[in-house]
């Protein structure tokens, strides 16, 4: 019998498919590598693909682990709690092996946010000095590539790496300033993961599916929908071109739009959802720190709703349970105004941030005393960073170390008096700071005007606020501005979280 050479060509091609898949090399995801961090004393899964039906073999310290994949290729197995320690190899073994080399066990945090976690340590205050200090093996850090999509990514290019000056002062400042205080108080290895993205808004990082269910949010949807459906690749080479232009121009004049594509951008709903937080979705770690709401707050009341469902749908898909969640509100911002604002986006978002800690296991950095007016992003990320590492001593770690700031508990009419009782407040009590006198209370009467009170504090956790012209008050509100003016602290140099409270 005669096969022509075409034939047997097509054949052994076909057969050389089907070896070649039947040895397909196990993969993991860019998440697990060489220098990463596995969180200690809990489960930490691993998966990654194979060839369907192929057993997964893990070994690390001693420990091995097994599992198949799955029809599609997928598996998934979890690896028993470990005690800090390392450096251990850890390796993966079915078909094809692979090993990752310098494996430490520590504490692991994911840094997430918008432009004020993004914000590195070569642009904050003391990052230059900071950063010829920074060279440690035992503080572990990765990025994640800006990746906006509609599809859920599974993957993403990136490296685990050694904290020294080049790699510290292009990371979060916040991040840094975090994980370091951590290792040097703990003294165990920390990793830092950082998929934060400048000018994200909070509906970027739920999915979809999840803000259909609710809608207060199909407007929003409806909206970006429209604009993601019209904007195309000519449009945006226009504004591209427009806009490198007017830079090689030396950026005279009103600057064009910034390029960014409506469609893979950061405010997109869902879109970093799916390309910068499910790619790492399951890896084991302590917890979360966060830094955004600029985006959100023409949308600050909606807020109260959105950010809680963020934080209890990434809990819920990173089974992990109830995983720490700690965040800054936002910091003082715009000019200070003479009179008191009536109403402030800013305020209302901060106001939003507040009540999400009626979640379990959660922190609110407050850092009304440390912005800048003229500038968004406060360069002073260090007291930033501390005051979130104090949530982390004192809850995940057992430090007997403050880290609540005082917060409004209840107010109570004494004759035309307002008693405002404050809880977190520390033994050594309320402390007004520069000047003996509390600034930044506000009343406001029936016509729900607004004006300036006169403040004192009364013992440990009460201050006394009144107006001699309002001796029936209806509200009553404290650093309630995009930009307050306010100086009132608890004795552990912790300010008073602004509130607006009804009478």
């Amino acid at each position: 019998m005669h096969i022509s050479l075409p034939l047997i060509l097509i054949k052994l091609s076909f057969l050389f498919l089907i070896a070649s898949l039947a040895t397909a090399k196990v993969k993991l995801p860019a998440i697990f590598g060489d220098h990463m961090v596995l969180q200690r004393e809990q489960f930490n899964p691993v998966w990654g693909q194979a060839d369907p039906g192929e057993q997964i073999t893990v070994r690390i310290n001693g420990q091995r682990a097994t599992t198949y994949a799955g029809v599609d290729g997928y598996w998934k197995l979890k690896l028993k709690p470990m005690p800090a320690g390392g450096p251990y190899a850890l390796e993966v073994s079915g078909s094809s092996t692979l090993q990752y080399n310098d494996v430490m066990i520590g504490e692991v945090w994911l840094c997430s946010g918008q432009s004020n976690m993004q914000w590195s340590l070569n642009q904050s205050d003391g990052g230059d000095l900071e950063a010829l200090s920074a060279k440690t093996s035992q503080l572990r850090m990765i990025s994640v590539p800006h990746i906006g999509s509609q599809q859920a990514q599974d993957d993403f290019r990136g490296q685990w790496e050694y904290s020294d000056s080049g790699v510290a002062s292009s990371f979060s400042a916040v991040g840094y300033h975090f994980g370091r205080r951590l290792q040097d108080v703990l003294g165990v290895t920390v990793g830092l993961i950082d998929n934060s993205w400048g000018g994200s808004s909070a509906e970027a990082w739920v999915p979809r599916d999840v803000l259909e269910t609710h809608p207060r949010y199909k407007d929003h949807l409806d909206e970006w929908d429209e604009k993601a459906a019209t904007y195309t690749d000519a449009m945006h080479a226009e504004i591209t071109a427009r806009h490198e232009a007017w830079k090689a121009n030396g950026r005279v004049g009103k600057a064009p739009p910034w390029p960014n594509d409506y469609r893979f951008g950061q405010h997109r709903p869902a879109n970093l959802y799916n390309g910068v937080l499910h790619p790492i979705i399951g890896y084991g770690m302590r917890g979360v720190i966060w830094y955004q709401g600029e985006s959100n707050a023409s949308r600050a009341e909606n807020y109260a709703h959105l950010f809680p469902l963020m934080i209890s749908t990434w809990r819920d898909h990173w089974k992990q349970g109830d995983f720490s969640f700690y965040w800054s509100q936002l910091a003082d911002f715009n000019n200070e105004q003479e009179l008191p604002q009536q109403d402030s986006w800013w305020a209302s978002l901060r106001s939003s941030q507040t009540k999400t800690l009626d979640l379990p296991n959660t922190g609110q950095a407050v850092i009304i005393d440390i912005g800048e007016g003229r500038d968004i992003h406060p360069r002073n990320k260090r007291m930033v960073a501390d005051r979130l590492a104090r949530h982390a001593l004192a809850k995940d770690y057992g430090f007997d170390i403050a880290c609540e700031s005082p917060r409004f508990a209840e107010a109570q009419m004494r004759g035309s008096e307002v008693v405002i009782r404050f809880n977190h407040v520390s033994a050594g009590g309320l402390y007004a700071f520069d000047v003996p006198e509390v600034i930044g209370f506000a009343l406001a009467g029936a016509d729900g005007q607004f004006h300036w009170a006169q403040a004192k504090i009364e013992g440990i956790d009460r201050v006394v606020v009144s107006h001699p012209d309002l001796l029936s008050p209806v509200a009553v509100r404290y650093a309630w501005a995009e930009n307050p003016v306010v100086n009132l602290y608890d004795r552990n140099g912790l300010p008073v979280t602004p509130f607006h409270a009804d009478l």
